[in-house]
């Protein structure tokens, strides 16, 4: 086998990629904590964005700072700094951040009793934004008298189950305490620190997916009623369709097509982040719920089965609703399309009465060019019959011996030939310009 530093030496002749260092190390960039019991998990999840998350950083860097660690690197997600008797964790997300402490429970005290010592989230905290998820997770010791340690737990929704294959147990109601903190009870029996520390990782996020894949059903509510006024607007039009006659009608009902098509782009693009995180957050929370590996306790109701009945119809509700608005997109484009159609052909037989119109006014101007022509033909003759006549009874004062009306009556003819072949040859040059253009 290779010595790693042989190999690294190896890759000086390749040209390695820019992004490798982060690819490989993405697996490893959110590492969990080794923890062994008691121990109390205090999770918090703010919501961040924009300016906030560069006073988020510079926040964290004083208080590393102020306990000797090392700052947060400008581009890393993840930070760990030693904080009293326990650890902090903070992780940064595209749109939220989560602190993490976890740390020794106050000596002798029962589960969820007491305030831990020495923990950050104090009046020095500065909260980097609103607060979405907060969780106290304890782990402790595993119990024969399961009654007695859910006993701090609503009934109705309480929830219990094995995990990492028998060697923990789960407790939990999904309710806040007196502090507002979802309480998670985790009773290890015969768990490793690398066990204990991944299970206590994945139910608070669990926890925290779970409120964040919710933020999208305050918006499927909010814009359902807007969705059915659209639908609703559009029945009726779809009605009006085979009745509506008439260019000013239809182009009436195509703009309020447009109208309502533009609404509802509208509403699907300020919705289309939250669902598509809603989605992507509850697979996560699926995900995070297949890794624990459930097993049932005999008489409660699994994490995985309480979250299936309360959370699935609400994820399926903002999918519903992200589908109602891709359809009625579809639809309003289908109807708009329908009229449009409909519009083009009332416009194209305009447009072709308009040009049998222009034909026929064609047609009569160009009979009344003939006639003008055949009277412009006569009447220049006339004149050159008369400057001929003058130029006759002129030669004739000279002493030609010229007879005038013989002279002009001999003319006429010929100059009313001459004018016409002349007339026509300006014609013909005419059409033949007119071809070549």
């Amino acid at each position: 086998m290779q010595h790693p530093e042989t190999a690294q030496n190896g890759l000086r002749q390749f040209e390695v990629h820019p992004l490798r260092s982060a690819v490989l190390g993405e697996v490893h960039a959110r590492p969990f904590d080794l923890v062994e019991g008691p121990r109390i998990f205090l999770h918090y999840a703010f919501v961040t964005a924009g300016e906030g998350m560069q006073e988020e950083r510079a926040w964290l860097n004083d208080l590393c700072a102020a306990r000797g660690a090392p700052g947060v690197a400008e581009t890393a997600r993840f930070h760990r700094v030693p904080f009293g008797n326990g650890v902090l964790r903070w992780e940064g997300h595209s749109e939220f951040s989560t602190y993490t402490w976890h740390g020794p429970p106050p000596a002798g005290a029962e589960p969820f009793q007491g305030e831990p010592a020495d923990h950050p989230f104090g009046d020095a905290f500065k909260a980097p934004g609103p607060l979405l998820s907060a969780v106290r997770l304890e782990l402790r010791p595993d119990t024969p008298d399961l009654a007695a340690a859910c006993a701090i737990f609503d009934p109705v929704s309480l929830c219990v189950s094995k995990a990492e294959a028998g060697a923990a147990r789960i407790a939990t109601d999904l309710k806040q305490d007196r502090d507002g903190r979802t309480r998670i009870l985790v009773m290890d029996s015969s768990m490793s620190p690398q066990s204990a520390g991944t299970l206590a990782l994945r139910l608070l996020e669990i926890e925290t997916y779970r409120t964040l894949a919710l933020l999208g059903l305050p918006r499927a509510q909010e814009v359902s009623p807007e969705i059915r006024s659209v639908e609703e607007t559009l029945r009726m039009i779809s009605e009006q369709l085979p009745e509506t006659q008439g260019m000013s009608a239809n182009r009436d009902l195509l703009q309020t097509l447009s109208e309502l098509a533009a609404s509802v782009e509208a509403l699907a693009g300020a919705s289309a982040f939250r669902f598509g995180a809603t989605r992507a957050y509850y697979e996560i929370v699926t995900i995070r719920l297949k890794a624990i590996v459930e097993s049932p306790e005999i008489g409660y109701s699994t994490l995985t089965t309480f979250l299936a009945r309360r959370l699935g119809p609400a994820m399926q509700t903002c999918l519903a609703t992200e589908r109602r608005l891709e359809t009625l997109s579809t639809r309003l484009s289908r109807a708009a399309e329908l009229l449009r159609t409909r519009v083009d052909v009332e416009l194209e037989e305009q447009n072709r009465d308009l040009l049998d119109s222009m034909n026929r006014r064609a047609r009569l101007q160009l009979r009344l060019q003939q006639t003008v022509e055949g009277l412009s033909v006569a009447a220049v003759s006339y004149y050159i019959v008369g400057l001929i006549g003058y130029a006759a009874k002129g030669a004739q004062g000279f002493g030609l011996a010229i007879n005038v009306p013989v002279t002009v009556a001999v003319s006429v003819p010929l100059v009313i030939l001459g004018i016409w072949l002349l007339v026509r040859r300006v014609r013909q040059r005419h059409k033949s310009d007119e071809a070549d253009a």
